[in-house]
């Protein structure tokens, strides 16, 4: 088990990295190191629960292969270690989110008072909009 955070931990089974050649800043460095991370995580074969793992896929978006494999790229820093790290954090931080119940939103009616005000603002902006155009009887 690969502890990535306090609350997640994951098996390292299902934790696939690859380094290659990142681009950017580092001049000759870049050229030689491959100090670039991809980090894969297997979300469909994981022994997360179903609905986290619905959840993941759903906020992973494009990330989330058709195969169900999660793929998290970070060459953000000049070392390996640091975007290895780096990208360990993000894949806590989306575990951290997925595993997360989202609010269940109870549908309110609007209160008879606030149906009246709203219906008032809308006939006064009427009249505003309606004084806008050409006085009647007036042609030119």
């Amino acid at each position: 088990m690969i502890k990535l955070s306090e609350t997640v931990a994951v098996d390292a089974r299902v934790l696939k990295e690859r380094f290659v050649r990142a681009s950017g800043p580092g001049g000759q460095n870049v050229n030689k190191v491959a100090t670039a991370v991809e980090l894969r995580f297997d979300v469909k074969n994981s022994s997360l629960a179903p609905d986290i793992k619905a959840r993941l896929i759903a906020q992973a978006g494009s990330r989330v292969s058709s195969d169900g494999i999660l793929v998290i790229d970070s060459r953000e820093h000049r070392t390996q270690a640091q975007n290895r790290s780096a990208a360990r954090a993000r894949l806590a931080t989306l575990l951290e989110r997925a595993s997360r119940r989202p609010k269940l939103r109870r549908p309110t009616k609007p209160r008879p008072a606030a149906r009246e005000k709203r219906l008032e603002v809308k006939r006064q902006r009427s009249q505003v909009k309606e004084l806008r155009g050409r006085a009647r009887g007036e042609e030119e």
